[in-house]
């Protein structure tokens, strides 16, 4: 069935003046020529937290800028080239224009799934952890093949990623872990696969091959930066040190430079082992405790008016995703009903499918 070019490009259009008139190029401009004489400023770096918001904030929208010129830039080209091959009746030409159509397509719609992200947090880097839940070993193993997936994901993307503490369980897998990732709209992308998630299969620490049900728990928060207010009292929390471990339990080094932070009031405990001293340790652990106190300060503020409202709506529910690898191969999204059968490549990081579909589901409530 051949395909009809001028109706796509004109749908193609139609759907791009929505996302530019929301992205304003106008604005952005605007912004970075902002952002550019704050980041010549020759006392930048005197605050480097000031420094480094600043700098982020000029790439993320530069890129942004970029994204946006360059999809108008795309869809002049391929028209021509759609003319260019009709006039000659080329038929791979046509052929290659179907391809650039459906890049098109694909691309755009990943450009309006960030028109959605408005939350007051979503352009912020994420803070993830991962903890293992039922299912003991297998579990953990779990947990530990979601770590990777994620790590994956964002290599995939070239995003920046960097793992802050892992806790190791006896046998395999992992306890818990903590990454951060820098990227535009870390924490808006991430905050989607937040919740429980569920895996099914033949356990492979079991002799009888019996099927096992195992969960894990993801948590996801948006970054502290410097213009945040959480003030934390220093009787308000209680630090203890220890040495940093691996899998196996053994010592990775020989001083006490792991650390814990224990955030009394609320019972929030915070563990950094990936930096090499103390100090560096301390101030990582209580950036996270931080980040982790203001999101729970907004879910509180957000639950009262809630209930001010009487607006008493489902929360997301104990369990978002399942993984099943027997018997049969299928990663379901409980939410959005996005589901696919290739959960090699979802484990391998591939999940921008079920994080846009999330995206859409969330936004979709917030409309309601």
């Amino acid at each position: 069935m051949a395909i009809d070019f001028p109706a796509e490009i004109a749908a193609l259009r139609s759907t791009f003046d929505q996302i530019e008139a929301v992205l304003d190029p106008s604005a952005l401009k605007m912004k970075i020529a902002d952002l550019e004489t704050r980041a010549s400023a020759p006392d930048l770096w005197d605050d480097q937290d000031n420094a480094q918001a600043i700098t982020s904030a000029l790439s993320s929208a530069s890129a942004e800028l970029a994204r946006v010129d360059g999809f108008g830039r795309r869809l002049d080209d391929l028209e021509v080239l759609i003319e260019m091959a009709v006039e000659a009746h080329d038929a791979e030409v046509l052929a290659e224009a179907e391809r650039d159509l459906n890049k098109l397509r694909k691309d755009l719609a990943k450009m309006e799934v960030r028109t959605l992200m408005t939350g007051e947090w979503d352009e912020r880097d994420a803070v993830v952890t991962i903890r293992s839940g039922a299912g003991g070993v297998d579990a953990a193993d779990f947990a530990a093949m979601l770590l990777r997936m994620y790590l994956r994901w964002a290599e995939r993307h070239q995003y920046a990623a960097k793992v802050l503490d892992t806790s190791y369980a006896e046998e395999a897998g992992i306890k818990s872990a903590t990454f951060e990732v820098s990227a535009p709209y870390a924490f808006g992308t991430l905050s989607v696969e937040a919740g429980t998630h569920r895996l099914v299969r033949i356990s492979p620490f079991d002799n009888q091959g019996r099927r096992q049900t195992s969960f894990a728990a993801v948590e996801v928060i948006p970054l502290i930066v410097g213009t945040d207010h959480i003030e934390v009292p220093e009787t308000d929390i209680k630090v203890d040190v220890f040495r940093s471990s691996g899998p196996g339990g053994q010592s990775v080094n020989t001083t006490d430079s792991a650390v814990r932070v224990t955030h009394l009031p609320s019972g929030i405990v915070v563990s950094m082992q990936d930096e090499k001293s103390q100090i560096q340790n301390r101030a990582a652990a209580m950036r996270v405790l931080q980040s982790r106190l203001l999101l729970q300060k907004k879910v509180e503020e957000a639950a009262q008016k809630k209930e001010l409202a009487g607006d008493i709506k489902a929360s997301w529910g104990d369990q978002m995703r399942s993984y099943v690898l027997h018997p049969y191969q299928m990663v379901k999204d409980l939410r959005t009903e996005y589901e696919t059968g290739q959960t090699d490549k979802v484990f391998d990081g591939d999940i921008d499918d079920f994080i846009d579909a999330g995206i859409r589901w969330r936004r979709s409530l917030d409309n309601a």
